[in-house]
């Protein structure tokens, strides 16, 4: 639990609003506890999976689900409506709960953005709104309903982005690439802080799990933990698995899959059709405390992302997840890779070509002096772009914002 500093009264609370299941969002649950963890209390209102109960505490967090769960992969009627029906639970608890609580801050974890505005009663008597944008909801649209998408919705969609960055005090954002876009669009540079969203290198320790070595057993195993959904091409990886299971059998090539999501049951189909049913095994969602261990037993760890406008701007937790765990990585070869990694770090292919991310598999495990010093030059650079040295940057705002203070914002390394 939290503790008041030794030379002062308790803390004032934070009180973070997130449309997701608590325990599933890691850059959320990093920030939440790790302000409880420096004497910063708490509480977080987000979405309850059904046989959740109301109220809970993980880790010093007070967490309070409102009855509102996600209908992943549903139409776009049913997200608007889910989205609505959580801004006014949110709006309504937030507002209860401040007089009691007395909240220091607000942080509004996006998408959507205008759930921001259930900050609105708290704005009102003074309280500073922190916008934290993990992705970009007009790109996000567009590539998750492209039937939908046309002008006027996307211009709708800048315009909400637009009003919800102007109600908040301060914007953080996950990558350079979106703080270059939200200043492309005409937000000051000076209302954005860019926070990584990088691990806590302290779960993923692969000192804390037993070492694999590679190809132990004579297969080779490849890990991807993550969401089943068509912003992540497992469709290729899995044709990619086919094309090694033909082309190189002395590798016995296995795929081991770790998540949820709407792609789930195409991605099933897809392996009966390519009798690859004793090569890829899907294990479900599993926590995020469970997520080393399930990489520290593979070979290679696969961070595939379908290539948009919205995946150019966006950065996958995944690629740094396998690298701190110490296993080498194929990714996506998209803007983002390429600007936080060098070409000798993390190996990627050309996104959508299967053919391609085979041969980068099949390379790394031929290559083992090349493997083993991509993976030293990514442990490296995952240490310099650690949660434990971003979290310095976000207490900074979070402070400042709540002692009123004024100021240029970090940007990232």
């Amino acid at each position: 639990m939290s503790q008041a500093p030794e030379d002062g009264p308790p803390m004032r609370p934070v009180a973070m609003i997130v449309h997701a299941y608590y325990e599933e969002d890691a850059r959320v649950r990093r920030e939440a506890e790790w302000l409880v963890a420096h004497g910063r209390p708490v509480d977080v209102f987000a979405l309850r999976r059904p046989g959740d109960a109301e109220h809970a505490v993980i880790e010093g967090v007070r967490v309070q689900r409102l009855p509102v769960r996600r209908h992943q992969g549903a139409g776009i009627g049913m997200y608007l409506a889910e989205y609505l029906a959580f801004l006014m639970g949110a709006t309504l608890a937030l507002a209860r709960d401040r007089r009691r609580r007395g909240y220091a801050l607000v942080e509004v974890h996006t998408i959507p953005d205008f759930l921001v505005f259930a900050a609105l009663p708290a704005r009102l008597a003074g309280v500073p709104v922190l916008l934290d944008l993990h992705e970009a909801m007009p790109e996000f649209f567009r590539s998750r309903f492209p039937r939908a998408a046309n002008p006027v919705a996307h211009a709708l969609l800048r315009f909400q982005e637009r009003l919800a960055i102007g109600f908040a005090d301060a914007a953080m954002t996950v990558n350079d690439a979106l703080a270059d876009r939200l200043c492309s669009l005409g937000v000051p540079a000076s209302k954005i802080t860019v926070v990584l969203n990088t691990p806590r290198l302290d779960l993923f320790d692969r000192a804390r799990h037993p070492r694999r070595e590679f190809r132990r057993d004579g297969s080779l195993r490849l890990v991807y933990a993550g969401a089943l959904t068509p912003t992540y091409e497992l469709d290729v990886v899995v044709d990619a698995v086919a094309g090694l299971a033909g082309g190189r059998p002395d590798l016995d090539v296995r795929l081991e899959v770790y998540g949820r999501g709407d792609s789930e049951a195409p991605l099933r189909e897809r392996v009966e059709r390519s009798g690859l049913a004793d090569r890829v095994t899907f294990h479900g969602r599993i926590s995020l405390e469970s997520v080393p261990a399930a990489v520290a037993a593979a070979d290679i760890g696969i961070a595939p992302t379908r290539r948009d406008r919205f995946t150019d701007v966006s950065l996958s937790t995944k690629l740094f997840e396998y690298a701190a765990m110490g296993k080498p990585v194929v990714a996506s070869r998209l803007p983002t890779v390429e600007r936080y990694f060098t070409t000798d770090t993390i190996a990627t292919y050309a996104p959508g070509d299967a053919r391609d991310l085979a041969a980068v598999i099949a390379r790394l495990a031929d290559s083992p002096d090349e493997r083993d010093g991509r993976v030293a030059r990514t442990a490296e650079r995952i240490g310099s772009l650690s949660w434990e040295r971003e979290a310095e940057r976000y207490r900074d705002l979070v402070e400042r914002l709540i002692e009123g203070r004024r100021g240029r914002p970090g940007t990232a390394p």
